[in-house]
């Protein structure tokens, strides 16, 4: 059902005071910053607010906040009118409880609330936490080189994504992203005189991929090394690219170690498991009780066999990110895994004692992981039907010349790579500068896989008299139809504010340990910040 003009003066506004009680009553609540990114880290937002951005609406909406009658409110600075079109758009999918923060942002810090700058906040300021918390052992780069040179044994596990590893990695380290560091250390760690040294690119996972080994009750010192890989660098030391070290899965003896670790956790943790039956009451009860059934295991084991409907949350990216998961306070999340649950379990402690909800692990057996292939996009809403042309049509249209081309896929992926001549722009904006656009001609919208360029196009189409159409499966097609890309930011419509910008995204290497220096600081005053926020 579209939603009326009535409709849309009716989204309610609420105070600042009014939405601090609602954050701290236990009922299920989602907020919801819908600036882009780069704004939403740079500006500053809630702390306990998701990032969902106008642009990227209907594609992530109802993955972040899956049960449509949730308490919502949606912010932005607080004079852009993002809200107010996000408000009316969520109306429209159906969401029953919509609000406006008045004011936005600026009414929040205007009424006393902090305003937190930087990504994934919450899950940061806890890695602080339990650093002070547990007084999480640590070695700085200069001892783990000292103890290196002297010959001691020595293990570095990684615990980014293999990714990540892949882009830089200290040398002879090993990838264990998240909870792998428990479920695949015996098959590593044979002796337990060897001293292991947990590494990130900063600190976060550094430190909780450091205490969740020390949780597990292994008998070996552990420690984080202190600033990761960016301490590393600014030593003076290099890091390797292009590596893929991982330990096996494990087997015999050290799966038994795992689950042995597993059964400690679960004890001091309380965590909690159900079967599948359980799964399915809850499944019943989702129109009362915001549910997410997330499968923790590797992307490999994923798309080998999964339980229908899961999607896939990598375990250590889900604590370090769970903003990009899970948008609703106080809901139920289910972490499914293989029947030894080890690396569910070890999830579930970290996310029992973030309180951001209640918590469950789920075994299942490979019977029941019965749907298989990668995670898919769920949609809020179908795609609309909009006038689409192949990619060969469309260049034929471009090199006929007259035509405009805008690309509004994520401002990396355009830097690394468009349909030649296209123009960079965020949706969010177009709506407001259509005069801009550049050309008289036909408009031809391009994104991703297509998805985004579609809501776009109906917009547009209803704010222009020039004719307006998309490439058809996107500029995922126009590659994979062999034509030809270009690189670079020649031709912005926007600014690049649609990303946060990490800090090794410098060139200059002075450059880079500057933002080294500056992040780092930001992450250890993350617990003084949040003593300021009542």
């Amino acid at each position: 059902m579209t939603a009326t003009a009535a409709n849309f003066a009716a989204v309610a506004t609420v105070d600042p005071s009014t939405l601090r009680g609602w954050l701290t009553d236990g009922k299920g609540i989602a907020v919801l910053d819908v600036r882009e990114v780069g704004v939403h880290t740079t500006a500053g937002h809630i702390l306990l607010s998701a990032p969902l951005p106008l642009s990227q609406l209907e594609m992530k909406v109802a993955s972040l906040v899956p049960r449509r009658s949730t308490r919502t409110v949606v912010y932005d600075g607080g004079h852009e009118g993002l809200s107010a079109r996000a408000g009316q758009k969520l109306q429209e999918l159906g969401y029953a409880d919509v609000s406006m923060l008045a004011h936005g942002a600026a009414g929040w810090k205007a009424a006393g609330g902090e305003l937190f700058t930087g990504i994934n906040v919450l899950s940061k300021a806890f890695g602080e936490h339990i650093e002070h918390a547990e007084n999480t052992p640590r070695l700085t780069v200069e001892e783990v080189m000292r103890r290196r040179d002297a010959g001691e044994n020595l293990v570095i596990l990684d615990s980014r994504t293999l990714r990540e590893f892949q882009s830089f990695s200290v040398p002879g380290a090993l990838s264990a992203p998240g909870p792998e560091l428990v479920y695949r250390f015996h098959e590593v760690v044979k002796d337990p005189d060897t001293t292991v040294i947990v590494n990130c690119a900063g600190r976060t996972r550094s430190i909780i991929g450091a205490q969740a080994i020390i949780n597990a009750g292994v008998p070996n010192k552990v420690a984080a090394l202190e600033n990761g890989t960016m301490a590393w660098l600014m030593a003076g030391y290099k890091l390797d690219t292009g590596k893929s070290r991982q330990p096996p899965l494990p087997s015999g003896p050290a799966l038994e170690q795992a689950r042995a670790a597993a059964v400690r956790l679960t004890k001091r943790f309380d965590v909690r498991s159900i079967d599948t039956a359980t799964l399915e009451k809850f499944r019943g009860e989702s129109k009362e009780r915001a549910l997410y059934v997330l499968d923790v295991r590797s992307p490999e084991e994923f798309e080998a066999g999964h339980l229908p409907g899961a999607r896939w949350a990598p375990g250590g990216q889900l604590v370090q990110a769970l903003d990009e998961w899970v948008a609703t306070l106080n809901a139920r999340i289910v972490l499914v895994d293989n029947p030894d649950a080890v690396r569910a379990t070890l999830t579930a402690s970290w996310l029992i004692q973030m309180n951001v909800g209640e918590i469950y692990v789920l075994p299942v057996s490979p019977a029941a992981a019965s749907e298989k292939g990668p995670v898919r996009q769920k949609l809020a809403v179908a795609l609309p039907e909009v006038t689409a042309v192949d990619p060969a049509a469309a260049k034929t249209q471009i090199d006929a010349g007259g035509v405009t081309v805008l690309d509004l896929d994520a401002s990396a992926r355009y830097q690394a790579g468009h349909i030649p001549g296209a123009v960079f722009a965020l949706r969010s904006r177009l709506m407001g500068d259509v005069s801009r656009i550049p050309g008289k001609g036909p408009i031809l919208l391009t994104s991703d896989d297509g998805a985004l360029a579609a809501f776009a196009a109906v917009e547009l189409a209803a704010a222009t008299e020039r004719h307006v159409s998309v490439v058809r499966g996107g500029t995922s097609a126009w590659r994979a139809a062999g034509l030809p890309s270009e690189m670079g930011v020649e031709q912005l419509l926007h600014p690049m504010e649609d990303t946060w910008t990490s800090p090794y995204s410098h060139e200059k290497e002075a450059d880079r340990f500057a933002a080294f220096r500056t992040y780092l600081g930001w992450e250890i005053d993350l617990l003084d910040q949040i003593k300021r926020d009542a």
